[in-house]
């Protein structure tokens, strides 16, 4: 794993209803990342926030069923010209969200570096719905399909036409709240899915070590797009689209670390973390937890 990480905020919130995700990167930041990071023994440079802009709608569309295309799209495009000039400088792009969408431009600009990007999602839910299959219009809940190709121009044209990933190299772990259109989605296009039900019969261990070694197999880079939701709300009360029964925060703990060890990622986001939800920014400090676990910190 490169040891010089590129920071970068990217604090979009309207791809989802609540105020408060765009304060994110900040909580994060102000929990003490970059000095948690500095004593790993990391070369840290923090780019900032990318300039994007949350003129929210809550209309929406009923040509497209989408909330605030224009402005997301806008805002992605921006998040992935940052996210490809970290990447290109030579870092590790470690980008906060934000809300989930900002995964569709993070991954588009990753997706230039790599023959086979491979992605793991750690979340609660699977992302993969478009407009013709979401229950709510809202753009966060679409960014792991538009990363396959499957949804509007707009969001799935951001750095070069269509797929950036391939449906055999993306895991998902953790979903415990999956649309019946995901679910068709999911099994049509064969996505590797660990639930919630996968990890209580057959432990974090085992399936870590079988999601890195189905990708190792597969890939030539591995993001990891890690959802606070994907955490069991009793750690991260501080998000806005919890979902009860997640991973505990030993277990997510010990998946970042087992990721460490595995020396195969290449860049990572942790997003939607709302500090206006949050309890004493606990679900920042969480969110630094996990991403100091990823950095290969120890116990002891």
């Amino acid at each position: 794993m490169n040891s010089r990480i590129g920071i970068l905020g990217a604090p979009i919130t309207v791809a989802q209803p609540i105020d408060g995700v765009d304060l994110g990167p900040q909580s994060i930041r102000y929990a003490g990342l970059v000095d948690r990071l500095a004593d790993l023994n990391l070369a840290i440079s923090d780019y900032g926030d990318v300039p994007v802009t949350n003129e929210r709608s809550h209309h929406v569309d009923p040509k497209t069923n989408l909330r605030n295309l224009p402005i997301i799209a806008k805002n992605n495009q921006l998040i992935a010209d940052y996210v490809y000039d970290v990447k290109k400088k030579g870092d590790f792009p470690l980008v906060l969200g934000g809300d989930h969408s900002i995964a569709i431009g993070t991954i588009a600009a990753l997706h230039h570096f790599y023959k086979n990007l491979g992605v793991i999602w750690f979340d609660a839910h699977a992302d993969l719905n478009s407009g013709d299959t979401s229950p709510s219009g809202n753009i966060h809940g679409m960014s792991l399909a538009v990363s396959l190709g499957i949804g509007h121009d707009q969001l799935t044209d951001i750095h070069g036409k269509r797929a950036k990933i391939k449906p055999e190299n993306t895991v998902i772990i953790g979903a415990r709240s999956v649309d019946q259109g995901e679910r068709e989605l999911i099994q049509d296009l064969g996505i590797k899915v660990y639930t919630m039900h996968d990890l209580e019969k057959y432990g974090i261990t085992h399936v870590m070590e079988d999601a890195i070694g189905y990708l190792h197999e597969r890939v030539d880079g591995i993001h990891l797009s890690l959802d606070v939701d994907g955490i069991d709300p009793t750690y991260t009360p501080g998000t806005g689209t919890p979902v009860s029964g997640g991973p505990t925060y030993r277990e997510t703990h010990l998946a970042m670390s087992m990721l460490y060890d595995a020396q195969l990622l290449t860049s990572m986001e942790v997003v939607e973390v709302n500090p206006l939800l949050d309890q004493g920014n606990k679900t920042a400090e969480i969110a630094n937890d996990m991403i100091a676990a990823f950095f290969g910190e120890k116990y002891c």
